[in-house]
Formats: structure tokens, C-alpha cells, sequence
């Protein structure tokens, strides 16, 4: 009977290594918002996952930010590029300052999101990405726009204005309502184009050729296409927007069945500095180059692939 019990012993850690080594060959299921970005982001973490030998499920451009956050919580995601900024957002904290703060964001959604949702914030990209507004060149010019102050008198003298923007944009307290609160301007719904998803190369491409008299796009901090396409970013001298921080977020059970995915991701961010982030986003924007092999050919320069891939 010892003898037995002992081999039911050992037949049971085997089992349970066996099981262990099944839950680790799990595939890694990799996603991304719908945007430029988010397709290029979501890519470099898929190439880089892959090159370590991590068997994936490509859910890239999955959709908008409600639709990749609610998917991760259910499990139907793994990991995916989100913005420190839209802690404010997920954890409904819109008036805390911490948010204008890269570090202090960072610690903060890291901190909550591990406590409330076991989801493990990765390193950090030194960029941001925060919601601006852009112009057409030609209007910049005529209407002494270079601020969203500027943009504010120009609409309160009653100058001609159509913006393209995705619904998100439009209805997120913390995008452009924060924006006419803090400068103190209103659209109407006529000023409005709301475009599906949330891709500012769209946007960005709706102003730059007048769709629909369209003559400004909502965009993003580190949009490669802007100057490409004829126009400008108005700054914020309010600073009304959070910092919005690219990183890898991750479940804490995946993390913990593949526990090098942060030190293989961490240099890869590390690199992802604002310049590169938008020469990166025009190849694919504005030269129509594929947003996967644009994310490998950069990660095989800087030399961030295991080699052999």
C-alpha cells in the first residue's frame, strides 16, 4: 500500500506538471484597438511574443476602447496596447491631477487596475498620445489658429467649422466636452461629422480632402499623417487632456504562465519614443505600407527579435 501511495504520489505531481505545461502552451491572445496604433502596437507585440516561441491568436483592430477593455475583462483578450490616460476614464477619476503627470498616471492605473482587475500594467512607451485637434493648414492661416483658445474666439466669430471625429471623441466627458468646457465653445451637431471606429488616419484623410466640408479631424499626439496631409495640431495651452502613455497590458493569469513576457516587452516600449511612434504611423497611414510588416521591419533594425525571426 506505501508503495502504492507513493506511485499515486508520483503519478499525480506528473499530472500536475503535464497540466501546468498544457495551461503554458496556451496561446496568447493578442489584440489592439481599431485605429493606426492600435494596429501597430498590437503587431509589435504579436511579432515579439512569436519570436520568443509564443504561440498567438491575432484579435488586432478589434475595435474601439469599450469594446478591447470589456474583452480583456472577459477573457476573450490577453494583452493589448492601452493608454495610461484612460485610467481616468476606466476608474471614473477625471478631476484627479495625477493623470498630467506621466509617472504619477502610470503608478496609478498600474496600482488599480492590478487590485481591482487583475490586469498587469507592462513598461511604459516614453510618448504620448493624447487627443488634439487638428486643422487644415489653409485655416490655420486664415483664421490665426494655433491654439484651441485661437479655435474657440475664431468659432465665437461665427468662422466656418465642420470637425470629423470618431462618436467616442464626441461623447467621452474626458475628449472633446473637456475641451469646450475648459475653452469655452460648443459644436452643434451640424459642426459634427462622427465617423465610425476610431482611426484619425479616417479623420485625418476626411479634412485633408474636404469630405463632406470637413476642415479639421480629432487626432492624436503622435499621428504621423498631419503634416503629410496639409495639416496642424492646435496646442493646449490648458492642458486640458491627461497623458496618454502606450503600454502592454496584460492578465495577471497569463502573465504568471508566461512571466518573461514583461522583460521581452520591456525594451521594445522603451524605444517607442513620440518621433518614432509617428514616422512609424505615416508608413502606415499615409504610405499604405502593412501595419505588420511595418511593426517587424522596425523591431529587426533595432535589433528587438529574437534571431532567427
Amino acid at each position: 500500500m506505501a508503495m502504492a501511495g507513493k506511485w499515486m504520489g508520483y503519478a499525480l505531481a506528473a499530472a500536475m506538471t503535464l497540466a501546468a505545461g498544457a495551461q503554458a502552451a496556451e496561446p496568447v491572445k493578442v489584440g489592439s484597438k481599431i485605429d493606426t496604433e492600435g494596429s501597430l502596437l498590437g503587431n509589435i507585440i504579436l511579432l515579439v511574443l512569436e519570436s520568443h516561441g509564443v504561440k498567438t491568436v491575432n484579435k488586432i483592430q478589434l475595435g474601439t476602447t469599450p469594446v478591447v477593455r470589456g474583452a480583456i475583462a472577459a477573457g476573450e483578450l490577453d494583452i493589448y496596447p492601452e493608454y495610461t490616460g484612460n485610467g481616468a476614464f476606466f476608474f471614473k477619476q477625471e478631476k484627479s491631477p495625477v493623470w498630467k503627470n506621466a509617472q504619477q498616471g502610470y503608478d496609478k492605473v498600474k496600482a488599480l487596475d492590478a487590485q481591482k482587475n487583475h490586469l498587469i500594467w507592462l513598461t511604459a512607451a516614453p510618448a504620448n498620445n493624447t487627443w488634439t485637434i487638428a486643422v487644415r493648414q489653409d485655416l490655420a492661416q486664415k483664421g490665426g489658429l494655433a491654439t484651441l483658445a485661437d479655435l474657440s474666439r475664431y468659432l465665437k466669430q461665427g468662422g466656418q467649422f465642420r470637425l470629423a471625429a470618431s462618436a467616442e471623441f464626441i461623447e467621452r466627458p474626458d475628449a472633446l466636452p473637456a475641451f469646450e468646457k475648459a475653452y469655452d465653445f460648443k459644436l452643434e451637431q451640424a459642426q459634427l461629422l462622427s465617423l465610425a471606429g476610431g482611426d484619425t488616419a479616417v479623420t485625418l484623410r476626411a479634412a485633408a480632402q474636404r469630405t463632406s466640408g470637413v476642415n479639421a479631424a480629432m487626432a492624436y499626439g503622435t499621428d504621423g499623417p498631419v503634416a503629410a496631409l496639409g495639416l496642424v495640431t492646435l496646442s493646449d495651452p490648458k492642458a486640458v487632456q491627461p497623458i496618454y502613455a502606450p503600454a502592454p497590458v496584460v492578465r495577471e493569469a497569463v502573465l504568471k504562465a508566461y512571466p518573461q513576457i514583461g522583460d521581452w516587452l520591456k525594451p521594445v516600449f522603451s524605444a517607442l519614443d513620440e518621433k518614432t511612434l509617428q514616422k512609424l504611423n505615416a508608413s502606415i497611414a499615409v504610405d499604405g505600407l502593412d501595419a505588420r510588416k511595418v511593426a517587424g521591419n522596425w523591431l529587426k533594425q533595432k535589433g528587438l527579435l529574437q534571431a532567427g525571426q
